[in-house]
């Protein structure tokens, strides 16, 4: 039961999602060997912007009453996930800089878990809120280029950075109307539903408008 609190705090599905992007991501331009260490090490990462963002967020999904989270319905205790996070982290660091990402790569790779951790405590309030989003989903497939002693072309920073924007302003519809009078103000929460979806779209066209018209790179080896 604990364990399946720990896993929904740390908001499992994306953090499966981007888990098996950098997998595969690593299998593309690496091979299955190091792609598994570094979807545990990324896996990591997530975890600690999962439970960071529980752990901040509770009060708030308290005075909302979403049941759903592990916090509000005493699957897991505030102490257990705090003590959880605080054990993690340095081990989550240790483990991405002594990787197979390498010390460049995994301190690429953190910047990115820093902006997800720093989106919970601070830009989710303000309106350059899409800023992490853009920078951490940019920062996974450099690092993984940095693993193999390449530089991520352009256009495959942009996409990642266009699909953490949309990911950002999809994620955030559902809860515009709580959100709101909790006095979050991020982008999202400023332009509104519509404009949100509006974005969504936009930027997923986008991204995949540039990755249909560019070719990626293959294996090194």
């Amino acid at each position: 039961m604990k364990l399946k609190g720990f896993a929904k705090a740390a908001h499992f599905g994306p953090t499966i999602l981007i888990t098996a992007i950098s997998f595969l991501l690593a299998v593309r331009l690496w091979w299955e060997g190091p792609a598994y260490l570094i979807a545990i090490t990324v896996f990591l990462g997530q975890l600690v912007i999962g439970w960071s963002n529980d752990l901040y967020d509770y009060s708030d999904d308290v005075r909302h009453n979403r049941s759903k989270k592990p916090l509000v319905n005493g699957s897991i205790s505030l102490q257990q996930l705090r003590r959880a996070t605080f054990i993690l982290l340095p081990i989550a660091i240790v483990a991405n800089l002594i990787g197979p990402l390498g010390v460049k790569g995994g301190l690429v790779y953190l910047l990115g878990v820093g902006c997800g951790v720093a989106y919970n405590f601070y830009f989710k309030f303000s309106a350059l809120s899409p800023l992490p989003y853009a920078i951490a989903c940019a920062a996974l497939p450099a690092s993984i280029f940095y693993a193999t002693n390449r530089t991520a072309p352009l256009w495959v920073l942009v996409t990642g950075a266009l699909l953490g924007v949309a990911f950002h302003f999809a994620n955030v519809i559902k809860d515009l109307p709580e959100d709101r009078a909790s006095n979050i103000g991020g982008l999202p929460q400023r332009v509104g539903k519509a404009g949100s979806i509006a974005v969504t779209l936009i930027f997923m066209a986008l991204s995949a408008f540039i990755f249909m018209n560019n070719s990626f790179p293959s294996s090194s080896l």
